[in-house]
């Protein structure tokens, strides 16, 4: 099993505008992506990763929790409470922090990579995340969203 490092896509790139397509299959395709997602996202020490940032138009994401790696196949969000405001950054946007308004708490329901469906409640970092990188997967950027750009040294 050679995981690989991939090229994580800059802003700017069409890619990031695209919506994803559904998973149909988990097939040596989808694991082989999700383990380089795994290791890029450690590589750049990141907190979320989605597949469209490694050049692949397919609902898949990966999301540090700080305790393990969630692999999310075709995930979708299904209950939110409360908001946070607070600097977010992207993997294809290095070194750019802005202000965004998320849910404090995000419930999401994925598959993983052994065909379960599972459902995880992700708080304050792990909730921003949750959202960012479902948002990759339906063409949107953080960007969109900020209030207000952190002026960075």
């Amino acid at each position: 099993n050679n995981m690989a490092i991939r090229n994580i896509v800059k802003l700017g790139d069409e890619i990031l505008t695209k919506k994803c397509r559904e998973v149909k299959e988990i097939n040596d395709r989808i694991i082989c992506l999700l383990d380089d997602m795994t290791e890029t996202l450690k590589a750049a020490n990141g907190v979320g990763l989605a597949a469209p940032q490694v050049g692949v138009l397919k609902r898949v994401a990966v999301v540090d929790t700080g305790d393990t790696v969630l692999e999310l196949i075709n995930p979708e969000i299904i209950y939110t409470e409360g908001e946070q405001t607070d600097a977010e950054g992207c993997l294809s946007y290095p070194g750019r922090y802005g202000l965004v308004t998320r849910p404090k708490i995000v419930k999401i329901r994925a598959t993983d990579r052994n065909g379960a469906v599972y459902e995880y409640t992700g708080e304050d970092l792990v909730a921003r995340a949750f959202c960012h990188e479902i948002d990759h997967l339906d063409g949107h950027f953080f960007t969109e969203l900020v209030t207000e750009w952190i002026e960075t040294e």
